[in-house]
């Protein structure tokens, strides 16, 4: 239990952060599963759109902290060659 007030504040706002980052890194997983059922069903339209959304969501979470910028670079990498392998 925190002794100071500003460590019960500092308590909330990690509880809050962590809630909000566990959202974020949910939603990037499932956009990469939306993805990835496109490519393996050969949906070319359909992965380009997932591919798009999935791009924009994992720059936005590099963003905030949520995930390291060389994560985001390595997931882009890999998901872009599968879909440059598709057609």
């Amino acid at each position: 239990m925190p002794t100071s007030r500003s460590a019960e504040k500092r308590q909330r706002q990690s509880e809050a952060h962590r809630l909000r980052n566990r959202a974020a890194k949910s939603a990037v997983r499932t956009q990469i599963k939306k993805f990835t059922v496109a490519v393996k069903h050969n949906e070319k339209e359909a992965a380009q759109t997932e591919y798009a959304l999935m791009v924009k969501m994992l720059d936005t979470a590099a963003g905030k902290g949520i995930f390291h910028k060389n994560t985001v670079a390595r997931k882009k990498s890999r998901m872009s060659k599968l879909l440059n392998n598709l057609g």
